[in-house]
């Protein structure tokens, strides 16, 4: 289960990303985040950027209701939904993994 977290502007969404991997794709759940993977590498931003635009497109967000909290350079990272209920981004994550589900 990825554990979403209420704030002011919306919800904050935990990611466990991956840089520089072979293939772009969401890979389910790690540990309470969701699993992220781009191929651009972890350099001048880089891969931030692939993965909150991947967010964007996976979850029907525009760009600018998406940001980057913290963890600009480790793999955790925190992305703020903005002007999203935590129900309405839950059943959005919900039909995403059911459409995505993680390499076995």
């Amino acid at each position: 289960m990825i554990h979403l977290q209420r704030h002011r502007d919306g919800v904050v969404l935990p990611v466990r990303a991956t840089a520089g991997a072979r293939r772009a794709g969401i890979g389910g759940e790690h540990d309470g985040a969701l699993k992220v993977s781009v191929t651009q590498p972890a350099e001048k931003g880089k891969a931030n950027k692939a993965i909150l635009t991947l967010l964007g497109k996976a979850l029907g967000l525009s760009n600018d209701r998406i940001e980057l909290l913290s963890g600009a350079t480790t793999r955790q990272k925190r992305v703020l939904i903005r002007d999203a209920s935590l129900e309405e981004l839950a059943t959005r994550l919900d039909n995403l993994l059911e459409q995505h589900p993680p390499d076995r």
